[in-house]
């Protein structure tokens, strides 16, 4: 048999959607498990950077950078988002995940301030900020990459493999943060043991790169460049048209990266400063609680598939809302089973939340800016309402008026973003998620990207 050189070359097979699933969810475990062991470890990094007196402004001045490093998340947001938009989907989450490597691998290596005075807290900071850059990208590019491949009645269950490996990634750290505090001394665990985690966490990004490496794009972005209707400016684009899209995903985010920091950075210090719980308990409340997160978030992804984003979403928003305080009440308690059980209440209504706005993030922009606008709306509600919420919180602690204060941040913002996405919140569960059929379309309004294409008919 001749091989004919004019023949046309088959396409190449999709490849297989477990493995999409476990090359965008190791590198999100990653990013999140990096972020995780910072604040497991705030206090030895508080003492190692910002030595003081006092304890607790030492620990204030760690949690200001971390929130510091959400500056940078709408500008990674813009940069990363809008290289998904033009690049592809694949080339943005490749990018994201080599930047956070080689951050948290340089903060695991990092002098002291012992040893180079102010330096160390300044490259700490750049660091962190290289950190947050990388992260503007991650989450919504991650996203955007599992939904684009998902069977239409299954994306929210798909988009829910982002929480969900997130909240495995607190849990991860929880106890590499256990397994070192139980082997290591005190005085070894501020000297070099925080250290262990960041520098452990590298194999990781060579992973999630190798496996990311492996994959091809969304059949959405190989369609748009087939058209030839990738844009050239895509931040432009949605400047012009996605002002209301990106509004819709500022208040979404505002609800779901604070609910999702309290659990990944805040609830360990409440437990161990306001509560009095040991650190090691502490630490086996957060972890249990955030393996439970995680396996809510699947089944509010799938229930959203089921009934709809908009109801799970606002019964999620309005959850945080009234029970937050409550669930922190139980947390003050100190009892690791009641706290566990606080955890999960406040964890129930977070993955209501947070795996609908994973999807809707996606299903409220038209392929062309999708990943740009749902970068850009995702981030600066992150930066501007969910970064300072660990220092707030703290903050709040520290004024010593009433043990569920620290909730009322979380409560009222829930509160108020929830009265506003009640009146502007679509439902985007069956828009079609394909390039708009004409190539000049870059962006469209809300209200009419999409047209339900894939809803079952009635007679089903």
């Amino acid at each position: 048999m001749t091989h004919d050189p004019h023949a046309t070359a088959l396409p190449p097979l999709e490849p297989d959607p477990r493995r999409r699933l476990v090359a965008a969810g190791i590198g999100n475990f990653m990013e999140w498990f990096d972020f995780a062991v910072y604040g497991f470890f705030a206090v030895a990094i508080g003492a190692n950077f910002f030595p003081s007196s006092n304890p607790t402004s030492s620990l204030l001045s760690t949690l200001a950078v971390y929130g510091v490093a959400f500056l940078m998340r709408p500008v990674g947001g813009f940069v990363i988002g809008a290289i998904g938009d033009r690049r592809g989907r694949r080339f943005a989450l490749m990018l994201s995940v080599v930047l956070m490597g080689v951050a948290t691998a340089l903060i695991a290596v990092l002098p002291t301030y012992a040893m180079v005075g102010v330096t160390a807290p300044i490259l700490l900071v750049l660091l962190r900020c290289a950190q947050g850059f990388s992260a503007g990208g991650e989450w919504t590019g991650s996203a955007a990459f599992l939904v684009e491949n998902a069977p239409p009645h299954r994306r929210g269950l798909t988009a829910s493999i982002v929480p969900t490996t997130a909240a495995l990634a607190v849990a991860a750290g929880a106890a590499a943060a256990l397994v070192i505090q139980s082997t290591v001394s005190p005085a070894d665990i501020t000297s070099w043991g925080w250290r262990v985690p960041f520098l452990a966490a590298f194999p990781l990004t060579l992973i999630g790169l190798y496996m990311r490496m492996k994959l091809e794009d969304t059949k959405v972005f190989r369609d748009l460049e087939a058209q030839g209707a990738v844009v050239e400016s895509p931040i432009r684009a949605v400047g012009r048209s996605g002002g209301r899209s990106v509004a819709i995903s500022f208040a979404l985010s505002a609800i779901t990266v604070l609910g999702f920091y309290y659990i990944a950075t805040y609830v360990t210090t409440f437990l161990t400063t306001t509560a009095g719980m040991p650190r090691l308990s502490a630490l086996v409340v957060v972890a249990v609680g955030a393996v439970i997160y995680a396996a809510l978030c699947p089944v509010m992804g799938a229930l959203s598939d089921r009934v709809g984003r908009r109801p799970v979403s606002l019964a999620g928003g309005a959850g945080l809302a009234l029970f937050s305080i409550p669930a922190f009440l139980l947390m003050a308690t100190g009892d690791p089973v009641v706290a566990v059980l606080g955890v999960v209440l406040f964890g129930l209504f977070e993955a209501m939340h947070n795996s609908t706005t994973t999807v809707m993030l996606i299903e409220l922009f038209p392929a062309s800016t999708r990943s740009t606008g749902s970068a850009i709306g995702y981030n600066l509600g992150a930066a501007v309402v969910a970064g300072p919420g660990p220092l707030i919180a703290a903050a709040l602690a520290a004024a010593g008026v009433g043990v569920g204060l620290p909730a009322a941040y979380i409560a009222a913002v829930a509160l108020v973003c929830t009265v506003i996405l009640w009146f502007v919140l679509p439902e985007t569960r069956w828009r079609d998620l394909g390039p708009a059929p004409r190539p000049d379309l870059t962006l469209a309004s809300p209200s009419t990207v999409g047209e339900p294409a894939v809803r079952p008919t009635t007679s089903a």
